[in-house]
């Protein structure tokens, strides 16, 4: 039998189960949508990973996750990871990570020799400064283009630092051998899509702080030096800044020096689960109200720029969850996706326009294997919701549970919506009706107060047109049903790439829309709903 007529059984066979399980007992919930408007929007290439300069001497309890993963020393030659990034078409990847603030740069400026980062727990971060050669410099990009990726590099922050009374480091930012390195890569031709300033030195800083101020300032002319070098190009990169923990305080001063357009991204990192070695990461993961704690920072921050008459807008620009690189067979594993994929669905709806993964590869969250370079079950996660979720984000709500997470946004390049279902409770299934705030209306609910009393239309998914209509749907669970395991099945089938290192197709259920979406326990649901009336959602 011919491949596609195996995979049309599978999808049948899938979609059968899924209407006995629908048919079993399981808790009803009900997800309205709001169509009619939009909330907020992401980028274009919301979903980002990172590189980082961790060398193989990297170790955190005892353990070294890094391996060959640094940008020094990664193999560009592996298939895998050439299609692994190809298959975003474009992902963006962020270069940097702690050590960036150590790392110097192998131009004629430099006027010593361009030697490696060496191990010496006095200093910070446990290493000695490092340089990037240009030939490796060279290499990354000739990979770069050949993937097609999109590139924002970190730019070592505390040249010509002095320390100050405060414990801070104070002085104008020394641009010298940054902008000799943006001067070498525009002549070279090489595409950046942007220039970020610094690592973890905003607010109480992680081994080094600079106030507010100061930074600024520092951006401002980092602003100047890619204005300048970049003065005849058609497009400019962006400047970002800072790639740390939130501060109010902080955040809110270097928006106020550098509105309303010289800084283009303020960039900053989450950790919110503690350190890798914490034991109880997998009890926060599920636990709905830990995930609801990073709800304030994405708040506080849109709050920032909406009211500062800024053009400036908000990106995570590194995010690995848990903290001295993750947890092996928790930040690697299937668990870990209702983290990372609820951390989508969070920043989206406060208007966060790129979300950078730590890491694409290397640690103990990477997306894929450091040594075998295969995908982890995030790497399938964020791949799904790249190809799957759009930019414009959709307000939902989930009534009768609150272990059901839901995000909606308009679909990617087709009409219709696409809705991601969360299910943290690993002994309830729940058959989750969709409808939609307009369908209310139309059907004469009422309002309470400042609420809608929202109903299931049958034969409905907010459209009488959806009658006699099907969805797609990819079922995400664990291998053999283990949250630990590092094999994520779709629709029931192990995803894993070929032979030639190629990433494995993504196969819908075919799902009649009138039934309920049925979400088994500790499983994830991306339901394409082709038919549901949304206005927001003009396809073109």
């Amino acid at each position: 039998m011919a491949a596609a007529g195996l995979r049309l059984l599978g999808g049948l066979w899938f979609s059968a189960t899924l209407l006995r399980l629908g048919a079993a007992a399981g808790q009803p919930a009900v997800a309205a949508v709001d169509g009619r408007r939009a909330v907020a929007a992401t980028g274009e290439d919301f979903v980002c990973a990172t590189l980082d300069w961790w060398p193989p001497d990297k170790c955190d309890y005892g353990t070294c996750a890094w391996g060959r993963a640094s940008l020094l020393n990664l193999d560009l030659s592996s298939k895998v990871l050439l299609n692994a990034v190809r298959a975003f078409s474009p992902l963006k990847l962020r270069l940097g990570g702690s050590l960036q603030d150590k790392v110097v740069y192998g131009t004629d400026d430099l006027g010593r020799p361009c030697t490696p980062f060496v191990k010496n727990t006095s200093e910070m971060h446990g290493f000695t400064q490092g340089c990037l050669p240009l030939r490796r410099w060279d290499e990354l990009n000739a990979f770069f283009q050949k993937s097609g990726a999109k590139i924002v590099f970190g730019l070592n922050a505390l040249n010509g630092r002095v320390p100050l009374p405060d414990g801070s480091l104070g002085g104008p930012w020394d641009y010298t051998n940054a902008a000799s390195l943006i001067r070498y890569t525009a002549n070279k031709g090489y595409q950046i899509h942007g220039w970020e300033l610094g690592n973890e030195l905003s607010g109480s800083g992680v081994g080094a702080r600079i106030g507010a101020d100061q930074y600024a300032a520092d951006v401002i002319a980092l602003k100047s030096v890619v204005d300048n070098i970049y003065r005849s190009s058609p497009s400019k990169p962006l400047v970002l800044a800072p790639g740390g923990f939130f501060d109010a305080a902080w955040f809110n001063e270097l928006i106020a020096k550098t509105k309303p357009n010289l800084l283009n991204v303020i960039t900053h990192h989450i950790y919110n689960l503690g350190p890798g070695v914490d034991s109880h990461l997998i009890q926060k993961i599920l636990n709905p109200s830990y995930l609801d704690g990073m709800e304030s920072t994405f708040s506080n921050l849109q709050g920032i720029l909406k009211s500062s008459g800024t053009s400036t807008v908000a990106w995570v620009g590194e995010a690995g969850g848990a903290y001295n690189s993750g947890h092996h067979l928790v930040t690697d594993s299937f668990v870990f996706s209702f983290w990372f994929l609820d951390q989508l669905g969070m920043s989206a709806k406060y208007d966060t326009k790129s979300y950078c993964r730590q890491s694409l590869i290397g640690g103990n969250y990477g997306l894929l294997n450091t040594t075998t370079f295969q995908p982890n079950p995030d790497y399938y996660s964020a791949l799904l919701w790249h190809r799957l979720m759009g930019t414009k984000v959709l307000a939902t709500t989930v009534s009768s549970t609150n272990m059901i997470r839901a995000y909606t946004h308009c679909a990617r390049d087709s009409p219709g919506i696409t809705l991601l279902l969360i299910n943290l409770s690993g002994n309830t299934t729940i058959q989750v009706s969709v409808t939609s705030e307009d369908a209310a209306h139309k059907h004469g609910i009422k309002k309470h107060g400042r609420k809608t009393r929202h109903v299931h239309v049958p034969g409905s998914a907010g459209s009488a047109e959806a009658a006699g209509a099907m969805r797609d749907e990819y079922h995400l669970t664990p291998k053999d049903g283990n949250l630990q395991s590092q094999v994520m099945l779709l629709n029931g089938r192990a995803l894993a790439t070929d032979a030639d290192g190629h990433i494995p197709r993504f196969e819908a259920a075919k799902v009649d829309a009138a039934q309920p979406i049925t979400v088994a326990p500790y499983s994830i649901v991306f339901s394409h709903i082709l038919h549901f009336s949304a206005p927001a959602c003009s396809y073109e």
